[in-house]
C-alpha cells in the first residue's frame, strides 16, 4: 500500500508541475508548503493545549476550595503594574570574583542562597492569599512567560492548603487521589521551564525565577503533596537533576560563577525532600567517582585532562556535604542510607585513589576524604 501511495503522488506531482519547474524544484515547494501548514497547526496545537490546561487547572482549584477564584482584583492588577515598571534587583549577584574564603555557609559567598531564603520567607509569611498575593506576573515573556502558568497554579494550591490548615478555608485535597494530573502536568512544565533558563541563564535572576524555584521546593517538601507529584514526576525530576548536574560540569564560560552557585543551591534545595535526596546523592556520588577515575587514569599515563570540569567539581561536593550533614541529624533511619549501591562503589578502593591523586590534586583529595568520613558517620549513626 505504502509504495501504491509513493508511486501516485509521484505521479500527481509530474502530472501538476507548473512548466519551467523541474519535478525536483516543484516537489521541494510542496514539502515546504506543508512543513509551513504543519508548523501553524502546531502552534495553534499547542495554544490550545496550554489552554485547556488552565481550565483543568481552575476547575481542579474549584473541586478542592469551591470559594477559590483566580480572577484578578484591582489592588492584584495594580502591584502587577508595579512589578513591571520596578523589578526586583539583585545587585549582590552582579558583584561575582569568584573567591570565597569563608567558613560560611558555601552558597552564601554571592548572595544567591540569600536571595533563595528571603523569598522563600516572603512566601512562608505571607497573609491571606486570597486577598493580598496576586497571581504571578502575567506580562512577563520569553522564558519566563512559559513558567506562568504552572507556578500560578502551584503558588495557589499551596496556598489554599495552608490557609486550610489554619482553619480559614475548608478544602477537599482527597480530590487529588483521584485527579492528580494536572498537577503532575503543570510540575513537569514548570521543570521544563526552569532547564531552559539555567542552560543559558540572564543576570540578574528575577524575582519571578526565584519564586519559581521556592514554589517548586515549596511543593516537594509538603508531605501531602508531594506523594501526589511524585508518584508520577520522580523520573522527571531525577532528569532534571541530571541536566542540573550537567550544566554545572560542562559550564566552560569565564564568568560562571554565579550561575554555578545558583545551580548549586537549587539542587540543595530540592535534597530537602528525603526520597529525591537519596536518588541526588546517588548522582553525585556516581558522577564524582568517575571523575576521580578518570582523573587518577590520565594523572598515571600523563594525559591531558578537564581543567574546567576539575574547576567545577567541586561545587558537586558541596552539594554533597550539604545533603550529608543535613541527613545524618534526622532521626529517620530511612535517611541514614545514603546512595545504597552507589555509596558501595564509591568507598570501594577510595583510600587508594585519594593516596594516588593526593601529590597532584591535594584539594580533590580533601573533598574526597571529608565526602568519605561523612558517608561512614552516616553509617554508623
Amino acid at each position: 500500500y505504502l509504495k501504491i501511495s509513493k508511486l501516485a503522488l509521484a505521479f500527481a506531482i509530474i502530472h501538476s508541475k507548473p512548466p519551467g519547474k523541474s519535478c525536483k524544484e516543484y516537489t521541494e515547494h510542496l514539502a515546504k508548503t506543508v512543513s509551513e501548514q504543519d508548523f501553524r497547526w502546531k502552534s495553534k496545537v499547542e495554544v490550545l493545549e496550554a489552554e485547556v490546561l488552565r481550565l483543568r487547572q481552575e476547575l481542579l482549584l474549584n473541586k478542592i476550595c469551591p470559594r477559590f477564584s483566580l480572577e484578578n482584583n484591582a489592588s492584584a492588577e495594580t502591584v502587577l503594574d508595579e512589578e513591571c515598571i520596578n523589578p526586583v534587583s539583585y545587585s549582590s549577584q552582579l558583584e561575582d570574583s569568584g573567591c570565597d574564603v569563608s567558613n560560611d555557609c558555601a552558597f552564601d559567598s554571592l548572595g544567591t542562597a540569600s536571595d533563595f531564603c528571603q523569598s522563600e520567607q516572603n512566601v512562608n509569611t505571607s497573609k491571606c492569599w486570597l486577598e493580598t498575593v496576586p497571581p504571578f506576573n502575567l506580562c512577563c515573556t520569553g522564558k519566563e512567560g512559559s513558567l506562568t502558568i504552572p507556578v500560578q497554579f502551584l503558588q495557589h494550591l499551596l496556598e489554599i492548603k495552608k490557609l486550610s490548615e489554619g482553619g480559614i478555608l475548608q478544602a477537599d485535597f482527597t480530590v487529588l487521589d483521584n485527579d492528580s494530573s494536572t498537577v503532575c502536568k503543570s510540575v513537569s512544565q514548570l521543570l521544563d521551564g526552569l532547564t531552559v533558563f539555567y542552560n543559558s541563564p540572564k543576570f540578574p535572576v528575577s524575582s519571578f525565577l526565584t519564586e519559581a524555584v521556592c514554589v517548586l521546593i515549596s511543593l516537594i517538601t509538603d508531605t501531602q503533596l508531594s506523594n501526589h507529584v511524585l508518584k508520577k514526576c520522580f523520573k522527571k525530576l531525577e532528569e532534571f537533576n541530571k541536566s542540573l548536574i550537567r550544566i554545572i560540569l560542562r559550564n566552560g564560560s569565564i564568568n560562571r560563577f554565579q550561575m554555578l552557585q545558583t545551580v548549586s543551591h537549587t539542587l540543595a534545595l530540592l535534597g530537602r525532600n528525603n526520597i529525591l535526596r537519596n536518588s541526588l546523592i546517588s548522582l553525585l556520588l556516581s558522577e564524582l567517582r568517575q571523575f576521580a577515575e578518570q582523573l587518577l587514569q590520565a594523572h598515571q599515563i600523563e594525559a591531558m585532562y578537564d581543567i574546567t570540569q576539575y574547576e567545577n567539581i567541586f561545587h558537586l561536593f558541596m552539594i554533597l556535604e550539604q545533603l550529608l550533614q543535613s541527613g545524618t541529624g534526622e532521626s529517620n533511619s530511612s535517611s541514614s542510607d545514603f546512595g545504597g549501591e552507589e555509596k558501595i562503589r564509591f568507598l570501594k578502593d577510595l583510600d587508594q585513589m585519594i593516596l594516588h591523586l593526593s601529590d597532584e590534586f591535594p584539594l580533590l583529595s580533601l573533598y574526597l576524604w571529608r565526602v568519605n568520613v561523612l558517608l561512614n558517620s552516616s553509617q554508623i549513626q
